[in-house]
């Protein structure tokens, strides 16, 4: 169950990054979402590896948008080049 709330975060935290992020964004909304998705497990599983969260125990919404910023961020790097 904890990773539908990941992915249910992530989803959200997509989103939220996004808005967030300056610059002009050509992602769409679904690379968007799945990059949102995406920093929220990479969230969780540093945070396990780091031992701020317990092991099932997901990413809060914070460290999942910053996750989330994180990766928007290498993605418009690698999708200028």
């Amino acid at each position: 169950m904890s990773i539908v709330w990941t992915i249910l975060i992530g989803f959200v935290a997509g989103l939220v990054a996004r808005a967030l992020k300056p610059g002009n964004d050509a992602a769409g909304f679904i690379v968007t979402t799945l990059i949102g998705i995406a920093g929220s497990l990479i969230a969780t599983y540093v945070g396990q590896a780091m031992g701020w969260y317990t092991a099932g125990q997901g990413a809060g919404f914070i460290a999942s948008v910053v996750g989330a910023i994180v990766l928007l961020v290498i993605y418009g790097m690698i999708k200028r080049k």
